[in-house]
């Protein structure tokens, strides 16, 4: 068994390179979706069947790959972003695969992604609506607590980004950044 455990446990391979980009290809929007199923229904239980709603009909989705031997391997973060009025943008479902949590730069580098890609569309306010838990981790991140609300039954806060903390990110083709 590769997975850490039993008696010969191997520690579980963690990519070195990471980065970011707009998902475009079948597979990663595959993998998008199933990361956050398996982040949003089955781990944390927000919602019953899928966490799928209507701003994916129109969100830009996000993701985090790692690479072995310096080809993109497997979708390992994800979030969202759309706009909700001219200008207005909310970055959501942010979420990193377990075995990466302890990274702390796959999340800020998503989110530097998902604000900078709003931003270079013109975005003049970036909201996210964030569990509880991770207010701290946001407010590192240069996004401030408007007030609390409770999305699915938990805790949240509607947060706004400091637009002035995240330089326009223009898409370009092939594009990749590093985490």
């Amino acid at each position: 068994m590769l997975d850490g455990s039993g008696p010969f446990a191997a520690p579980v391979y963690r990519a070195a390179h990471v980065t970011t980009e707009l998902a475009r290809e079948p597979w990663q929007m595959a993998a998008y979706f199933a990361l956050r199923q398996a982040i949003f229904v089955r781990e944390q239980a927000l919602f019953a069947a899928s966490d799928c709603d209507a701003a994916d009909l129109h969100a830009t989705p996000i993701v985090a790959l790692s690479h072995m031997a310096g080809m993109p391997d497997d979708v390992i973060g994800v979030v969202r972003i759309y706009e909700t009025e001219p200008d207005v943008w909310y970055g959501g479902r942010l979420g990193v695969s377990a075995a990466y949590r302890a990274r702390a730069a796959v999340g800020r580098e998503l989110v530097r992604k998902a604000v900078g890609t709003a931003n270079a569309r013109g975005c003049q306010r970036f909201l996210a609506t964030i569990q509880r838990s991770n207010v701290p981790y946001f407010e590192r991140l240069h996004f401030s607590s408007l007030f609390e609300l409770s999305v699915c039954g938990t805790a949240h806060h509607l947060m706004q980004a400091d637009l002035h903390r995240y330089p326009a990110i223009p898409a370009q083709s092939g594009e990749r950044h590093a985490a």
